[in-house]
């Protein structure tokens, strides 16, 4: 039996085997609680650990991306789940995808083998008393979300995913693109401004009618779009709606005109080093690639690199920079959460997720200072993006670099950029590793 007291896992998902995992190999007696097969959620179709339940891909291996620089700082921290999905890996080029029924069966098998885990096979229907990490993953169920919303507050959880494009700064064409924040000085105020006249407007309209779309699923449509109208189903209720709303010119002047354009699309800064910027109003519902095409036809956003497309999908998560710690932790419980409920995207990111709130939680059991990750790293610009009371409003968000620190010196190509913020990331992330032998040996 473990030397210290026994943590309450709830979730066998990606985020929770994984903490499970690592609590357990640091002598942490860990009840993990299942709900499935008893209970199931419109988006497994199985009972086993860890299942993968819309794609196979963990996304890009390169060194030079955020994804893969996110593997590099979880293998360095030891994660468990990564090294189980490399040995169910699948040809996918340089993305790491895996086999999924072999995934699952790996980590199933891995945490069964551990004799500190106590696998529960029933629903937490309350958050857990004593010591717990919450790992719910999007589809949260009934009974422990409303339990959770009393904990953390009505306001502070969400129920769908509504999250509008980003772009990287230094892709948007400034000799079209003007600063100015509405009724203010040309120049002046937070927002950029891609002004379109009315061939350019209606062209835009014409195209972002005719997009595909993401097909929702049942469960999804029943609440998904009562609080947040895509842009798309804006535009279908008439020809201007659009530009009545979040596309509205008033108070803005075209410096290259001297007048009013026909429409804007703002873009608002995603951080405070004005690294990326997010597409006001423009919570979407179309797939990917269409956002990518359709997206590009706005004016001075022709060769935009998207950092983070936008997406609609129910999806349960709390309101992180305003109800939890930078651990993740409620103040005042003992009750951390992981995975999407506290709104990280991404399977890569739910391990990652996972990891950390083992560490804390092991810190917090054996009394150790708490992690605290460079913000340099992938993970690191993740948990501070989250946890930061500026970030407003809150939406989930994946690891990209526009969220890490910009690098001194002369300005960079954006591959060379990219490879320079990950070996920074790594060289401060080993650095770190090696100073907290407590936590990571």
């Amino acid at each position: 039996m473990g030397a210290y007291e026994t943590v309450t896992v709830v979730g066998a998902g990606l985020a929770g085997c994984e903490c499970a995992l690592q609590l357990a190999r640091r002598g942490v007696l860990v009840r993990l609680v299942e709900q499935r097969p008893k209970k199931s959620s419109p988006a497994h179709h199985t009972d086993g650990m860890a299942e993968l339940v819309c794609s196979n891909s963990l996304k890009s291996m390169r060194h030079d991306s955020a994804a893969g620089l996110l593997k590099e700082e979880l293998a360095l921290m030891g994660s468990e789940l990564i090294a189980l999905a490399k040995q169910a890996a699948v040809p996918a080029g340089g993305a790491l995808a895996v086999d999924r029924e072999r995934f699952s069966e790996l980590v199933g098998a891995r945490v069964a083998s551990e004799p500190l885990i106590e696998v529960v096979r029933e629903e937490a229907t309350s958050v857990p008393e004593g010591r717990s990490v919450i790992a719910a993953g999007p589809l949260c169920s009934d009974a422990l979300a409303s339990c959770l919303s009393q904990l953390v507050g009505s306001e502070s959880l969400s129920f769908f995913d509504a999250a509008a494009p980003i772009v990287d700064a230094e892709t948007i064409d400034r000799s079209i693109v003007f600063s100015q924040s509405r009724y203010e000085e040309q120049g002046a105020g937070d927002y950029l401004n891609c002004p379109m006249n009315k061939d350019e407007y209606e062209a835009f309209m014409e195209a972002l009618l005719g997009a595909e779309r993401v097909v929702a699923r049942d469960f999804e449509q029943r609440d998904l779009f009562c609080a947040c109208q895509p842009v798309e189903e804006v535009a279908r209720t008439g020809i201007d709606a659009a530009r009545y709303g979040a596309m509205k010119p008033v108070g803005l002047t075209d410096p290259r005109t001297g007048r009013r354009p026909w429409a804007v699309v703002q873009l608002r800064p995603e951080n405070a080093d004005c690294t990326s910027y997010n597409l006001v109003g423009f919570q979407t519902n179309l797939t990917w690639p269409e956002q990518k095409r359709v997206f590009r036809l706005i004016p001075g956003l022709e060769n935009a690199e998207f950092f983070r497309y936008g997406v609609m999908h129910r999806n349960s998560f709390v309101d992180a920079p305003r109800v939890l710690d930078d651990t993740f932790a409620i103040p005042g419980t003992k009750t951390r959460l992981a995975g999407q409920i506290c709104g990280t995207e991404g399977y890569t990111e739910a391990i990652a997720s996972g990891l950390l709130a083992a560490l804390n939680t092991f810190a917090d059991v054996s009394g150790l200072e708490h992690v605290r990750l460079p913000r340099t790293g992938a993970l690191g610009s993740l948990v501070s993006y989250a946890t930061n009371p500026a970030t407003s409003p809150y939406q989930p968000m994946h690891v990209n670099f526009g969220i890490v620190p910009p690098l001194e010196g002369p300005r960079l190509k954006k591959r060379e950029r990219y490879a320079h913020y990950a070996d920074r990331a790594i060289t401060d992330l080993s650095a770190y590793v090696a100073e907290r032998n407590d936590l990571f040996s």
